[in-house]
């Protein structure tokens, strides 16, 4: 190696880490923004209208984000999957994608809009499932577009992208503190939000759909679309994505629509509480491994054994240490930050943040360890295991909520947590680690450093 050679090889490592980190560093920038917003938001509305309202708010927005991965259907992920195997080939799948994605949801818009015409029950909640509705199409349109901006490596469009929708519903929180405004009122702005983003994320679909634009990671140039598939191959290549992002957020969500049914809607406020602060940080492990990663996850299970041993390693003890980190925050700001921010009314909520907070670690280290079965061939074992432990997570809530309130819908959730961990841990070691020697930690930093 000549002295320029060797001169000019830091140079290229300290440049290839510092471009991962830029990208990193903007998602980051991002996650922190959308952290923020999401919570002050809750907490706005929170202040804003009394518990009944704010529960019945809560519990219907929990449903439309469960009806979100049905009207996806995994596409999403899916394109990561086809794009990471396939390169520009696979954009033979974008244009049917999209068709099935615009059925799905306009399917799941009609039977909430249906079922809140023919309720005669609440009044209220009939009218925030209607005017809720869109957001159901708003989810779809932007995992889609956060999907083709992860492909084309374009972070900073991504970051501005995902900041929209959380910009436009923290508008309308301020305008129902300013105002007064009513859950239904707030429900309306909320609406108009998902319109907007509807039309945003079409602007960044339609010209992939197309074929026009680079793909991160291959040569510059027009995709060139090849023999289009069946149909039944695209439902059943997507369904396991589709299940699988179900049953993730029915550990989110599922606990506040029970409450608000079988207990009432005080108490889905109760619970709603930590549970947005919960969100909120889980969106860290999903932008790590679902926004940078997975793409690359998916190139690498192909043709880079090294760099999955070293996302396994480094991945796993990092996410969990940080999850730990912050579970102790929480659990020990909880106590002081609930009552401050949201009222006195909420203090209830404080030993459910609390036990709430011991899913952190769990969930950090979860995302870790799933991504690698996502990646490596493994998907469907993943839906298996995410399936059991939604089993896990109904029993729990059956069982415990009738004698425990909302501290039982909390243990539900921890337990759930663990479980799932310990099936994607054992897993990831047996099919994808197997017998191979994981690298040593000097290894880990010489090939991070690499350019």
């Amino acid at each position: 190696m000549t002295l320029l050679e060797t001169r000019s090889a830091p140079r290229g490592r300290s440049r290839g880490l510092a471009r991962r980190l830029r990208q990193l560093g903007l998602l980051g920038i991002s996650q922190v923004g959308l952290t923020l917003i999401a919570f002050v938001t809750q907490v706005l509305l929170a202040r804003s209208l009394d518990q009944a309202q704010f529960g019945a708010f809560m519990s219907v927005l929990s449903l439309m984000t469960l009806a979100g991965p049905v009207a996806l259907f995994g596409i999403a992920e899916f394109w990561l999957q086809r794009f990471g195997r396939e390169g520009p080939r696979a954009v033979r799948w974008v244009r049917p994608s999209i068709a099935l994605v615009l059925a799905c949801s306009g399917l799941q818009i009609a039977v909430m809009v249906t079922w809140a015409l023919l309720d005669g029950g609440d009044q209220t909640l009939s009218g925030l499932r209607i005017l809720l509705a869109p957001v159901i199409l708003a989810q779809a349109g932007m995992a889609l577009s956060v999907s083709v901006l992860q492909l084309r490596g374009a972070y900073g469009p991504l970051s501005v992208l995902q900041l929209v929708p959380h910009a436009g519903r923290l508008l309308v929180a301020v305008l129902t503190v300013v105002a007064g405004l009513s859950a239904l009122a707030a429900a309306t702005g909320y609406g108009l939000v998902a319109a907007v983003t509807v039309v945003l994320s079409a602007v960044v679909i339609a010209p992939f759909a197309r074929g026009r634009g680079p793909l991160e990671g291959y040569p510059s140039g027009d995709m060139r679309p090849g023999r289009p598939p069946r149909l039944r191959h695209l439902l059943g290549g997507a369904a396991p994505f589709m299940l699988g992002s179900l049953f993730y957020l029915l550990g989110m969500n599922l606990g506040v629509v029970v409450s608000a049914e079988f207990l009432s809607a005080r108490a889905a406020a109760v619970f709603a509480v930590p549970m947005t602060l919960l969100t909120a940080i889980y969106l860290l492990p999903r932008v790590v491994y679902q926004q940078y990663f997975l793409a690359k996850l998916h190139r690498w299970s192909r043709s880079d054994r090294e760099a999955v041993l070293i996302a396994y390693r480094a991945g796993t003890v990092g996410m969990i240490a940080l999850g730990l980190l912050i579970g102790v925050i929480v659990a020990v700001g909880g106590r002081y930050a609930i009552p401050l921010l949201f009222g006195a009314a909420y203090h209830e909520s404080v030993p459910v943040m609390a036990l709430l907070a011991l899913a952190i670690p769990l969930r950090f280290g979860s995302a870790s360890v799933a991504s690698l079965l996502t990646s490596g061939g493994l998907l469907r074992k993943k839906v298996l295991y995410q399936g059991l432990g939604s089993v896990v997570f109904l029993g729990t809530l059956a069982l415990a909520i009738p004698p425990f309130g909302v501290v039982g819908a909390a243990l539900a959730t921890v337990l759930s947590e663990a479980i799932l961990l310990v099936l994607f841990w054992s897993s990831v070691k047996r099919n994808v680690v197997a017998e191979a020697p994981l690298p040593s930690w000097a290894e880990i930093r010489r090939r991070l450093t690499k350019g």
